[in-house]
């Protein structure tokens, strides 16, 4: 398998979902802005999201995916499908109980989370009702990312990639058709979740039976194998936690704040989440399942050079994201949301949140990357012990900078425990002996940095032209489009001309 065409095909599939998901928010601000309905709808959305990375992309996927890599490497094929049903059985359970207790306790879950909205009995109403409406979302997505570990695991990552697409196709139908029939208009994104969650998990499951992975859940809490991904749950469960709680806690801090500050944070974070998924996560997902089958056949060395070549393709890929973001900010959020009743204040708002979080977009990348390093060798809790020490640097931040930031401290507090967090996963994976960084490291750098370099004096350079940021939306995206191009052109050109090329990068992994 050639690790480098596996990246670009999921990148390109997960690019296709973000620019949906682009479009999705576009389509979301103009039709309801950035105040009072979306600040409910976003608060409810983001407690199931909470859970979806928890018990799924989060601590069950880290738990999951390196005992059965190790399952299909060295046992047969119907041991590793009754691994599968056993553990999908238990998972069900686990998350329809979940799902059950959520809905009941909806009022208590947005007192807790969202306790500013106490003070606004309309406002925290229509969050319960959002939260009851969107809540199964957890049982669904979770299953589909059960059966996204299992495609991803026999190297079917185009599958997986493509799924998040159905849930923006899913958010922008349910906006445009659904929005005039209901009362309050806000409840049709509520269902956009709930349908979104089982379109992604039926499209998955004829894909695993091309594989014969394809089974009915069943229960045997005697299983020792489903016992070993629990006890290794137990922590990573509070590791992912850790991480999820400090977006609750900036929740929190934001419903305090000005109404409108939730909305800003998310808007910006969806702008955040373009290079992290098209990066990050697509590194992370071919990177877990190879490094777990270097890790079960004990090949230390081979771990190390795979680690290596995941740290230089996300610098070499998320730096100039980085510079790029924090120097079109303005101009990004502009194009992409400033209609409707998207006004040039939210969008100015929104912007001040991008640049913060453009700050931390590297460690946000490189964790991804990094921490799989300790995953696919079943050690949880080492990114566990690194993930508290994130948190609590996390709000000593935020009690820093909400004073004189507002909510954009809040966004700076994230973006620089991120790096903290990527800087000391990378400390412990040479500390413990798993990761040598391979020769040539100090040219690599210096290239890096000159081609990032130009690129945003060109990005600079652009902007000091008199395009008009307010003007239809077809000049703006012509503009933005022509920035963006001559960005990446000089960056890329810049590479090559310093020495780059692209077989430099290829690999292959059995």
């Amino acid at each position: 398998m050639n690790l480098l065409k596996a990246l670009a095909t999921v990148s390109s599939m997960t690019l296709v979902s973000r620019i949906l998901g682009f479009v999705r928010d576009a389509i979301i601000a103009r039709v309801f802005g950035a105040g009072f309905a979306t600040d409910a709808f976003f608060v409810a959305f983001k407690l199931p999201n909470l859970l979806r990375r928890i018990f799924a992309e989060g601590a069950f996927s880290q738990a999951f995916v390196p005992v059965l890599a190790e399952y299909k490497q060295t046992r047969s094929e119907e041991e590793t499908r009754t691994f599968i049903a056993h553990v999908a059985g238990a998972l069900t359970l686990v998350l329809a109980v979940v799902t059950a207790l959520g809905m009941l306790a909806a009022p208590v879950v947005i007192w807790i989370s969202a306790p500013g909205f106490a003070d606004s009995p309309d406002k925290f109403a229509l969050t319960v009702t959002l939260l009851r409406i969107t809540f199964p979302y957890i049982l669904f997505i979770s299953l589909s990312s059960l059966a996204g570990s299992i495609l991803n695991t026999w190297n079917r990552f185009s599958v997986p990639a493509f799924v998040p697409t159905l849930l923006n196709v899913s958010f922008i139908l349910c906006a445009v058709l659904l929005t005039p029939y209901m009362n309050p208009p806000v409840l049709a994104l509520g269902v956009a979740v709930f349908l979104g969650g089982v379109a992604q998990l039926f499209y998955q499951l004829p894909h695993l039976r091309k594989i014969g992975m394809l089974t009915w859940p069943r229960l045997a809490w005697r299983d020792a194998a489903v016992w070993r991904i629990v006890r290794q749950m137990g922590p990573a469960i509070f590791g992912v936690s850790i991480a999820q709680v400090s977006l609750i806690i900036n929740t929190i801090f934001a419903s305090f704040l000005v109404s409108g500050s939730v909305s800003w944070m998310y808007y910006a974070d969806r702008l955040m989440e373009f290079p992290t998924g098209v990066l990050g996560v697509a590194l992370g997902t071919i990177l877990l399942p190879s490094l777990s089958r270097h890790a079960a056949r004990d090949t230390g060395e081979a771990f190390s050079q795979l680690l290596d070549w995941g740290i230089r393709l996300s610098l070499l890929l998320a730096l100039p994201s980085a510079v790029g973001l924090a120097v079109l900010s303005g101009p990004l959020v502009s194009t992409l949301f400033m209609y409707g009743r998207f006004s040039a204040h939210d969008a100015l708002m929104t912007q001040q949140a991008l640049v913060a979080y453009a700050v931390g977009l590297l460690g946000l990348i490189l964790v991804k990357v990094l921490a799989p390093g300790f995953y696919a060798r079943q050690n949880i809790k080492t990114p566990v012990k690194v993930a508290l020490l994130t948190l609590a640097a996390t709000q000593l931040m935020n009690l820093i900078f909400i004073g004189p930031l507002k909510h954009a401290g809040l966004s700076l507090s994230i973006g620089l425990a991120s790096c903290l967090n990527a800087g000391l996963l990378l400390y412990l994976l040479r500390r413990h002996g798993h990761y040598t960084p391979q020769p040539g490291w100090k040219d690599f750098g210096l290239r890096l940095l000159a081609a990032t370099g130009a690129m945003a004096l060109v990005l600079w350079g652009g902007l000091q032209l008199p395009i008009d940021w307010h003007a239809r939306a077809y000049v703006r995206a012509a503009s933005l489009t022509g920035l963006v191009l001559a960005g990446v052109a000089v960056y890329f050109g810049s590479l090559f001309a310093l020495g780059f090329r692209l077989r430099d990068f290829a690999r292959r992994e059995v």
